[in-house]
């Protein structure tokens, strides 16, 4: 049994330093372009594990173990979506029905703005409730690069527009990772976010079309982009307070899609916006990216029938992924088709100490391979299903997916590498001495606990492992500071959804999608202000909640 040290130096000024050595190492080898995404995460991760075993006393099997359940972890289930994505649209590009849906969309509006809110934003918000963990970016970054927007766009955008619906993404399993680790009522946790995150289903959309397209571009459409958000802030809060936490962004991006899509039927911006580049980083000449190969379908009119086709993978994939993610599907298969292993030399060796939680509790190491329930392997039902009704043979669809494979085996490496080096820092307590940094700012505590939910997220790739990191420091501190521990919880997954454009594995996720390899540091220095920026802004919100009034009526307990 080894318990975690977070003061190793007997100075907390230099612990969290140390602490801080291996993602301030990875976010600087991405961002300065001289390191591949791979290279860059497998270096962070020997350095994340001499951090943890050198500095902060961890064994060095207890290490070695932790680093193999995260690369375990990497790819199951977040690299085996990702892989099954990519798959299926590379066989609708093939077939040409790639193409045809971006006529189709271009059918409802020719305005790459109003493109931007319905693809990136409303449809990606879907696939962000329905699956999560790097669905909503994988198939946006896509559909953006098939319509023809420039490779930083399609990539940088995808991100940016993916964060008010996170909280709630893969039907609410952040609210339920916070809920366990707090001992608070899911319902009023997703009720309390659902108070913090409408300010922001406003506000990203009009700061999405404002990077895209600058001030004057954004204001020439904003009646469209205040019916888009709008519709889903609404929507947002009402299913949040009133109904349940478990269906918000399917609800909401149904709603949003519904409306901005109606609007479009009575109202036209005086002027089409036709550029796909960003308005103030094209890069446009800079990387070609593979565009889909040319067919019938561009070159004339496309019939009713052949835009219903080339939706209809799409469709399927939406329909199975949301049946993926239901309760009754996980207790209908998990008991018949899960592999539960305890990792044989970490599995309850390692102590989480006070002042992080209220009492000493061993940490499980437990790897379920619940391959049935994966949301993967529902994408991968879904585009064997497409494959088949694309007419593509079993032999074609099995070498195209070897070919997918090769396409992404970097990517598979840096994600399995980033999920290693977070899950290690999380075994270590390297990330509890970060997180114990930001809970000794006293009155400050809303802001920067806040930003410790963003920190989270930045780190670990994932709002619901923010979550389960950090929600109980969150409920510790806020009580011991007399805040609501409710708010401060609720905050930690608030604050959580703006890092989420900023950590690596979903970098990963959009070059992949764009096929933009190579290109990671340029999508890091694009996303990295944007993020800080609305971080701090969910921060300041929080802090109004905590200590103004009419705000602190909002607060529940």
């Amino acid at each position: 049994m080894w318990n975690q040290v977070y003061d190793p130096f007997g100075n907390a000024w230099l612990s969290t330093l140390a602490a801080a050595v291996p993602v301030v190492a990875l976010l600087g080898l991405i961002a300065s372009g001289k390191v591949k995404a791979h290279i860059a995460a497998v270096i962070s991760l020997g350095i994340a594990l001499l951090v943890a075993t050198v500095l902060f006393g961890m064994p060095t099997g207890l290490a070695l173990r932790a680093t193999a359940l995260g690369v375990a972890t990497g790819l199951f289930p977040i690299g085996w979506i990702i892989l099954n994505v990519i798959f299926l649209y590379r066989l609708t590009v093939e077939k040409g029905w790639f193409a045809t849906l971006q006529q189709s969309v271009a059918g409802i509006t020719t305005d790459r703005r109003l493109q931007l809110l319905l693809v990136a934003f409303a449809f990606g918000a879907f696939f962000e409730g329905a699956g999560g963990f790097g669905t909503p970016v994988a198939v946006t970054g896509a559909i953006l690069i098939g319509l023809g927007f420039s490779p930083l766009a399609a990539s940088g955008l995808s991100l940016i527009a993916n964060t008010a619906p996170v909280a709630y993404g893969a039907l609410g399993a952040p609210i339920q990772g916070l809920a366990s680790v707090t001992g608070y009522d899911p319902y009023v946790l997703g009720a309390m976010i659902g108070r913090q995150l409408p300010f922001f289903s406003i506000l990203v959309p009009f700061w999405l079309i404002a990077v895209f397209a600058g001030f004057r571009g954004m204001m020439q459409v904003w009646p469209a982009i205040l019916v888009c958000g709008a519709s889903f802030a609404g929507a947002q809060f009402l299913i949040s307070n009133y109904v349940n936490p478990w269906i918000v962004d399917i609800g909401a991006s149904l709603i949003s899609m519904g409306a901005l899509v109606a609007f479009l039927k009575v109202w036209h911006p005086a002027q089409a916006w036709t550029s796909t580049a960003l308005r103030t980083h094209d890069d446009s000449m800079a990387y070609a990216p593979p565009r889909p190969a040319a067919s019938a379908a561009v070159e004339r009119h496309a019939s009713q029938r052949e835009i219903v086709m080339a939706w209809v993978p799409w469709i399927i994939l939406s329909v199975i992924v949301a049946i993926w993610g239901t309760g009754w599907f996980k207790a209908l298969v998990n008991p018949l088709f899960t592999w539960r292993y305890e990792v044989e030399g970490l599995h309850n060796l390692i102590m989480k100490v006070p002042p992080v939680v209220a009492q000493p509790h061993p940490e499980p190491a437990v790897f379920l391979f619940t391959y049935m329930s994966f949301t993967g392997t529902g994408v991968l039902f879904a585009a064997i299903i497409s494959g088949l009704i694309m007419g593509f043979g079993p032999v074609r669809m099995a070498k195209a997916y070897i070919e997918t494979i090769w396409v992404l085996r970097t990517s598979l490496i840096t994600i399995a590498a980033m999920l290693a080096l977070g899950v290690l820092t999380r075994y270590a307590g390297v990330d509890a001495t970060l997180g114990l940094a930001f809970a000794g700012t006293g009155i400050l505590y809303p802001f920067f606990g806040t930003l410790l939910g963003w920190l989270g997220v930045a780190l670990t790739g994932s709002d619901t492992a923010s979550n389960v990191l950090f929600g109980g420091l969150q409920r510790i501190t806020s009580e011991q500071l007399g805040l609501s521990g409710v708010l401060m919880a609720s905050a930690n997954s608030s604050g959580g959804v703006m890092g989420k454009m900023i950590d690596a594995q979903s970098i990963v996720v959009a070059s992949t999608a764009t096929g933009y390899f190579g290109q990671e540091s340029r999508i890091l220095r694009f996303v990295f202000w944007h993020s800080i920026v609305l971080a701090c802004l969910v921060g300041g919100l929080v802090m109004l909640q905590a200590y103004v009034y009419p705000f602190t009526a909002m607060v529940l307990h």
